[in-house]
């Protein structure tokens, strides 16, 4: 059995299988180490399994909206949870079915399954096994914060994991945390048929974002008939069954006789039990191990990639780590994580694509803002089908004619962003951008509009 490699990784996110592909077809013997499933967060318990739910949730969604088409359906729209969950399920497996063959099929590749912990900067034990690597790559994501809030502990309750595994709608579901994962979560849910409450310990929702974007999503919430408290601090009790959740918020308080109660305030990195004092690795205060421009850590030969370095939360940056990590290290380039531009989306219903600087940050930055902006009433895609909530913008610089952000809320907003990521990728000044001839009717044929009405 083999000891020595080349190189070690530990964890199969998204960063890692590609880097091994990369690395084996370099001619280089790999160890790949993995102590759960193949595919890591965004396979097995993110993107790809939450996204699948969304899907199930905007089906009924629309079934119940059949007469606003015209459409008879007979009956009330019921939800099978076991189905919709076992649909999930076969798309999950799949998925993980086809990374982890895609690894094993790697020459030089030698997938290890177990529990890796470092002994030194160079040498890894996983469960009773000892393996050497001269470079080792750490892709081992993050999981779910559990706060520490009066009461929780007392309670049972789901996290983003966990949540996915129920068969059944809840009775009540009490949402903790008002930002992207929680909200996603708690529409779904509503839409599967639960009742559905928000709490929020910030002034709004998702913060991060323009306060009409927050706005925005609170009012189609609340349409929908998900209860929204922001500002708000909270409490629970074990009540039988049920939690009791005291709720103490601006807007007054309210006790509620929770069936599940979903935690959803935040990630931590899974780098607690690595062993990583022993390498010498440096982590921050949260946890985050430590990596510069290049995605290295203090100790040369070692990397991370990924959500455990901080530098990113989503599946696409955690990829562009490997891009930048495999161009360096074997194309002899010099990739910097600097360079990225990142955008990232709400999969709530309609769905937010966002890219660079909120108006609120460049105001902030910049001496000469101007604004382009359009309700999605006065967009013929999202009038022709029936989805008019939400609105566009664009935040350009008008002294470099820069294009600093954009978000569009909207139906099709996580794709139609990604013309100004490219435009802002590229370096494209914005009266380029503006007299480009877009295809009606999309909702993307407007973003030229909106640099024309700059503001």
């Amino acid at each position: 059995m083999k000891t020595s490699f080349d190189c070690i990784i530990i964890g199969a996110g998204q960063a890692g299988p590609a880097l091994a592909n990369r690395l084996t077809k370099a001619g280089k013997t790999v160890a790949y180490v993995e102590r759960n499933k193949w595919g890591g967060t965004c396979v097995n318990t993110g993107c790809i399994p939450t996204k699948t739910l969304v899907a199930s949730a905007y089906a009924a969604h629309l079934a119940r909206r059949a007469s606003d088409f015209g459409v008879a359906i007979a009956g009330d729209v019921r939800v099978d949870m076991k189905k919709v969950k076992a649909r999930k399920d076969l798309v999950v497996k799949n998925a993980t079915t086809g990374v982890e063959k895609w690894i094993r099929g790697m020459n030089g590749c030698e997938p290890i399954h177990g529990h890796a912990r470092f002994e030194s900067a160079h040498d890894v034990v996983v469960d009773d096994r000892r393996i050497t690597g001269k470079e080792i790559f750490l892709d081992i994501g993050g999981r779910a914060l559990i706060p520490d809030l009066p009461g929780l502990a007392s309670i049972e309750v789901l996290t983003n994991t966990s949540i996915m595994e129920l068969e059944e709608v809840p009775e009540h579901l009490v949402v903790i945390g008002g930002s992207y994962i929680g909200l996603e979560f708690a529409q779904m849910f509503r839409r599967f048929g639960a009742k559905v409450t928000v709490v929020e310990k910030m002034p709004r929702l998702i913060a991060r974002e323009d306060e009409e974007i927050s706005a925005c999503v609170k009012e189609f919430f609340e349409k929908e008939g998900i209860d929204v408290f922001v500002g708000a601090s909270v409490s629970f009790e074990k009540q039988g069954k049920m939690a009791l959740v005291r709720i103490d918020s601006a807007a007054g308080k309210k006790e509620i006789a929770a069936s599940h109660v979903l935690v959803a305030v935040g990630r931590k990195p899974n780098t607690g039990d690595l062993g990583l004092e022993k390498a010498g690795v440096k982590t921050d205060a949260r946890g985050y191990i430590v990596v510069d421009e290049f995605l290295r850590t203090n100790v040369p030969h070692i990397d991370a990639l990924g959500d455990c370095n901080g530098r990113g939360a989503f599946t696409h940056t955690a990829y562009n780590d490997f891009e930048i990590v495999a161009a360096n290290l074997l194309d002899g380039e010099s990739r910097k994580v600097s360079e990225r531009v990142v955008g990232y989306a709400l999969y709530t219903d309609p769905p937010l694509g966002r890219v660079g600087m909120t108006e609120t940050e460049a105001r902030k930055q910049r001496k000469n803002v101007k604004v382009g902006k359009r309700p999605m009433t006065r967009v013929g895609r999202a009038v022709e089908k029936g989805e008019t909530t939400g609105l566009m913008k664009i935040v350009v610089d008008d002294d470099t004619k820069e294009i600093l952000g954009a978000a569009i809320l909207g139906p099709g907003g996580d794709e139609a962003i990604h013309g100004v990521l490219d435009m802002i990728h590229a370096k494209v000044p914005y009266p380029t951008y503006r007299w480009a001839v877009p295809i009606h009717p999309t909702v993307s044929e407007l973003i030229p509009t909106l640099l024309v009405e700059l503001a």
